[in-house]
């Protein structure tokens, strides 16, 4: 590890070639993807807590149903995402039903809500929008319902100068190009922190990653290369120019 502080060192750039990780630049039929920034993400456990009983003797009225309940927060996780175009996010990727029994009605679920936005400002207000909801729901059901934030990473803009390199670059090598906001996590988040950074992407089949068929087309990643390379000479000429 060594004891030099990172970002004492001095970096004149930083950049970061990728896959795009999504399906927009294949399904815009674009070479290069600019990326001015990385979302934000905010992730979060929830509970939902009613009371196991028989499906069949509880009547429909009678019941606590942690499920039904819970599904309706889910809904809307979706529903404030879809208010917030383009770029905003809500998923629900992670549920357990206690006791999953075909025949009882579920007494407890927790699961995973993760909500992300190209600014803090938006992604605020979906927590917000998120935590209001949730409250209105735990009232109306009588439930004890339980939202943790688990995890928080603040949107990331990339510096304009890098962000320029790249776009100049992919001009220059006259591919196709757009801009595209990243989704996903990458090195350069934390690059970010210390130096200029800017980031390419190319186009990945069906947006698939972090999988054994992730496929890339060998001329989009020379193209991706090709940009990645005549920034970092815009770069380095702008830096050392006397």
């Amino acid at each position: 590890l060594g004891d030099e502080v990172p970002g004492k060192h001095p970096i004149g750039a930083y950049f970061e070639t990728h896959i795009e990780q999504g399906p927009v630049l294949e399904d815009a039929d674009k070479v290069i993807g600019v990326v001015p920034a990385v979302m934000g993400l905010s992730w979060y456990d929830c509970t939902v807590t009613g009371m196991e009983a028989h499906a069949g003797p509880t009547p429909m009225g009678l019941r606590r149903d942690a499920l039904q309940v819970a599904t309706s927060i889910m809904q809307e996780v979706v529903a404030i995402a879809n208010r917030y175009p383009p770029y905003g996010r809500g998923t629900v990727g992670m549920v357990q039903v206690f006791p999953n029994s075909r025949n009882v009605i579920p007494g407890q679920v927790k699961f995973s809500i993760d909500l992300r936005n190209v600014n803090d400002a938006l992604l605020n207000t979906m927590h917000e929008e998120m935590l209001a909801f949730v409250a209105n729901t735990r009232k109306d059901s009588g439930l004890a319902i339980e939202v943790e934030r688990v995890s928080y990473y603040p949107p990331c803009p990339f510096h304009p100068d890098c962000v320029n390199a790249v776009r100049a670059a992919t001009e220059k090598l006259g591919y196709s190009s757009m801009d595209v906001v990243s989704g996903a996590g990458h090195d350069a988040i934390y690059a970010a922190r210390v130096a200029p950074s800017g980031m390419i992407f190319v186009p990945c089949k069906d947006g698939i990653s972090h999988n054994e068929i992730e496929d890339a087309q060998p001329a989009h990643l020379e193209a991706g290369c090709n940009v990645l390379l005549h920034a970092m000479l815009e770069r380095a000429g702008v830096i050392h120019a006397p």
